[in-house]
């Protein structure tokens, strides 16, 4: 492969990777906050369910429950967008490192030894 193709790519690879690695950071955070609120959403399900008060119960649903459950529901799809987004950028870097080996010059073994 020529000099200044190889160098191109190289140059292309390390954008995405800069890219990747930003995405693979806000992934990492949401899935700390969607860790949170799963908790969060999964222990006010069980005192709704363990309480008999409706008052309270709907109380608790408005306060916590519902927030809770959107911003659950929020962040998982977020979530989701991120891995696809992770899979689309790793797909670049991985597709440029073959291209890179497809093209790299063959060594001849029986020439280098000659």
């Amino acid at each position: 492969m020529e000099d200044y193709l190889a160098k191109s790519l190289d140059e292309w690879k390390e954008d995405i990777s800069e890219v990747l690695d930003q995405i693979n950071t806000d992934y990492d955070e949401v899935k700390k906050e969607l860790k949170v609120y799963s908790y969060k959403y999964g222990i006010t399900k069980q005192v709704i369910q363990s309480t008999v008060n409706e008052e309270i119960i709907e109380n608790i649903r408005e306060m916590y429950h519902k927030p809770f459950e959107e911003k659950y529901s929020e962040l998982k799809e977020y979530i989701r967008e991120l891995d696809e987004k992770r899979k689309v950028f790793q797909m670049f870097v991985n597709k440029i490192d073959e291209v890179k080996r497809k093209e790299a010059p063959k060594t001849d073994l029986a020439a280098t030894y000659k």
